[in-house]
């Protein structure tokens, strides 16, 4: 009892003495002196501070963002920090992030830096016309005085591009496509349509010539580091790929397994859909940065002829344009609709000229199964930086498929079989597509899909040596033909050239030959 009688008479001391400081002392120099000691405090400590909070007076603090998404790399589920997680809208990854009033330690270039997520009920205000949450918070940067350049002119630099990329890499990916035209119409619809972009395609199961997997992946791994590379040379930050080769080759799985790559969308655009040059602008404009636009089956999708036709004297003919669908330098001809007056210069200028850099870090990816009907403007570098070649199915492409489809290696079969499938595979000229259908028949038994497998390679060898047969018959008859129209009337023999076409006991081939002479 003593005991808290003294303590009372203490705590009533202090109530005291705080009231005649509080009274002696006016706030304001209370504040200076506070000030004051902080200053002292701080002169003397070898430590500097910053405050970043969520909300920077009436806007959101896009640095407070990036950082609770940098952190969240930094934590880990295996650290003995409290961590939060979260998922993002739009978004297929959680994530990690500091509790409240919880720190972090990260190194960066040899320095440390602290961070603690302070987190503090807001004071009740008066109304507002914003709405502010209930609790006030931020982080608080704590790092040492020497480091301070390099954390103020490096490291968050560093923390906003490392949370662009993760923001962009958890983000769902988009597959756009065009409507009709290429501005917002009366209704305020966009042109560009998108789905949820979820093609498994990678480039671990993508069925190709693992060299030739790691260039491409080695070139897009540059393009989208080199952003101070295509600064100093003064150079569009932008990049093209042409894939080309026969149906079934996987060019579009190409394309899915650079966008799963990048993390970028992917433009889809239907030049069928667009009417004339400054739409197509239009909608590249409309366009976001690290996305993959899309013209497929370039050769088809649109009448844009070889000009090295037109110079043979066909292209007119053959095509039926003139010269400015030929050319493009006029608004004729154009996609497949009928009013449509998309010019080469226009596509050349989509891909290649001023508007094309408006946007940063865009690919353009062409597909074609016949790249010598396109004109040669349209490959050029700068255009279409990368040429790649999409191939038959080869022997590294079908142990790829025979590892996905059926878990199996080559090195597990025998040897004479491995022979033989090496020994039909280029011959037989079959895609991938070809070969995956005939493994998904049979991906349950592995003995039977090798088995078919084998018989389709077999059977595609001996319709290629038939086809091969033919042709070489047909270009052999059309030859003798040729020369047989060819020679003078007065020299020719029907019955030596007949007896050459094996056909000299036919009569009625015979005259019909002699009416065709006369």
């Amino acid at each position: 009892m003593e005991f808290l009688t003294r303590l009372a008479s203490l705590m009533g001391v202090f109530a005291f003495c705080q009231a005649l400081l509080h009274t002696i002392f006016p706030p304001e120099l209370r504040f200076a002196l506070l000030k004051l000691f902080n200053r002292v405090f701080n002169c003397f400590s070898s430590y500097c501070y910053f405050d970043i909070t969520e909300i920077d007076g009436v806007n959101t603090n896009e640095l407070y963002n990036a950082v609770q998404l940098y952190l969240s790399s930094s934590a880990s589920i295996t650290s003995g920090t409290r961590l939060s997680l979260t998922r993002a809208l739009n978004s297929s990854a959680f994530t990690f992030g500091l509790s409240n009033n919880d720190r972090l330690v990260d190194e960066f270039r040899g320095a440390t830096a602290f961070w603690e997520h302070c987190v503090m009920q807001r004071q009740s205000q008066s109304l507002s016309w914003r709405f502010l949450p209930e609790e006030k918070r931020g982080f608080t940067l704590r790092i040492k005085k020497k480091h301070k350049s390099l954390i103020l002119d490096s490291y968050l630099n560093h923390i906003m591009s490392r949370a662009e990329e993760i923001r962009r890499r958890n983000q769902d990916r988009l597959l756009y496509t065009n409507s009709r035209g290429g501005s917002i119409d009366s209704r305020g619809h966009h042109p560009w349509e998108s789905v949820p972009f979820k093609h498994p395609s990678t480039f671990d199961t993508l069925a190709m010539d693992p060299v030739k997997k790691a260039e491409i992946m080695a070139d897009l791994g540059e393009f989208a580091t080199g952003q101070s590379f295509y600064q100093k040379t003064g150079r569009a930050w932008k990049r093209g790929y042409l894939l080309y080769g026969p149906p079934g080759t996987g060019k579009s799985s190409m394309i899915a397994a650079m966008s799963n790559f990048l993390g970028y969308d992917v433009y889809d655009l239907e030049l069928s859909e667009v009417s004339s040059n400054s739409e197509l602008r239009k909608l590249l404009m409309k366009t976001s940065s690290k996305s993959i636009i899309v013209i497929e089956d370039i050769d088809c999708s649109i009448n844009l002829a070889n000009r090295r036709k037109k110079s043979m004297g066909i292209g007119r003919f053959e095509s039926g344009f003139n010269n400015a669908d030929v050319l493009g330098d006029g608004d004729g001809g154009g996609a497949g609709g009928g009013n449509s007056t998309i010019t080469l210069s226009g596509l050349l200028n989509f891909t290649d000229g001023l508007w094309s850099c408006c946007g940063s870090e865009r690919i353009f990816v062409f597909t074609t199964n016949h790249i010598d009907k396109l004109d040669p403007a349209l490959l050029r570098s700068g255009r279409m930086d990368m040429h790649i070649f999409m191939s038959y199915c080869s022997v590294a492409a079908l142990e790829i498929l025979l590892t996905n489809y059926l878990g199996l290696e080559m090195s597990e079969l025998d040897d004479e079989l491995v022979s033989e499938i090496e020994d039909l595979i280029d011959k037989a000229e079959m895609t991938p597509a070809d070969v995956s259908e005939v493994l998904i028949k049979n991906r349950r038994k592995k003995g039977r899909a090798v088995a078919d497998l084998l018989d389709a390679l077999r059977g595609r060898v001996e319709k290629r040596k038939g086809e091969g047969f033919k042709e070489k018959n047909n270009g052999d008859v059309e030859e003798q033909e040729k020369r047989a129209l060819e020679m003078p009337v007065g020299d020719c023999d029907s019955d030596h050239v007949l007896e050459k076409f094996g056909k000299k006991d036919e009569s009625n081939q015979v005259e019909e030959f002699n009416l065709m002479t006369s």
